[in-house]
């Protein structure tokens, strides 16, 4: 079989680029894995050289012969992170969605500017959530406390040799457990629950 072209660059896996830089491209098997963009032929050739000693290529598929070892071929060229074409299209779509958010964010700075009802409209409603939200928050602590505190008393109350009207499996036995403190919140790990003792 006939010795494989070389490429109008002059190395074998190497291409020019619109802007001037040179690419290095290896394949392995359905993979095309890329060491990246050079300023020089040369440069792009040591790193396509370096990634075919990485995959275990032969020497007669490198652009130079003079390296004989792994080692050699990483001196001269650094290994480079190969990226791959599903790396190139996981890049691509995430400059697509950056590009996407900037432009939502330069159009909504541009409606807030042209419209500020809007704006304080939109305050006004977030303002009500927390309101609403911290309603909400005190009612459910309110009731918290009243729980634990009914079940605080019928514990006081069968301790103190007198009958509850909780039955012995009833779950709101387990009220009296409660957390109450004003700063607990959903992924607290109850490390404030004696802070009631006090």
């Amino acid at each position: 079989m006939p010795p494989r072209r070389r490429s109008a660059s002059g190395y074998r896996g190497i291409r020019e680029r619109p802007n001037g830089g040179f690419y290095a491209e290896i394949r392995s098997g359905d993979l095309r894995l890329s060491p990246g963009t050079y300023d020089t032929t040369h440069e792009a050739a040591r790193a396509f050289d370096a990634a075919a000693w990485r995959l275990g290529r032969s020497r007669r598929q490198m652009n130079f012969q003079d390296v004989y070892t792994l080692q050699q071929s990483l001196d001269v060229a650094p290994p480079p992170r190969l990226n791959s074409a599903q790396d190139r299209a996981e890049h691509t779509a995430r400059q697509r969605r950056l590009l996407v958010a900037q432009e939502d964010e330069r159009v909504m700075a541009e409606w807030r500017r042209r419209h500020p009802e809007d704006v304080a409209y939109e305050q006004g409603y977030w303002a009500r959530c927390r309101e609403e939200d911290t309603r909400l928050r005190h009612k459910e602590r309110l009731d918290r406390r009243r729980r634990k505190a009914l079940a605080s008393a019928q514990a006081d109350l069968v301790n103190a040799g007198g009958s509850s009207f909780f039955t012995e499996e009833d779950e709101r036995w387990f009220d009296i457990w409660l957390s109450t403190s004003d700063d607990t919140n959903d992924d607290d790990d109850g490390a404030d629950d004696w802070s009631d003792w006090d």
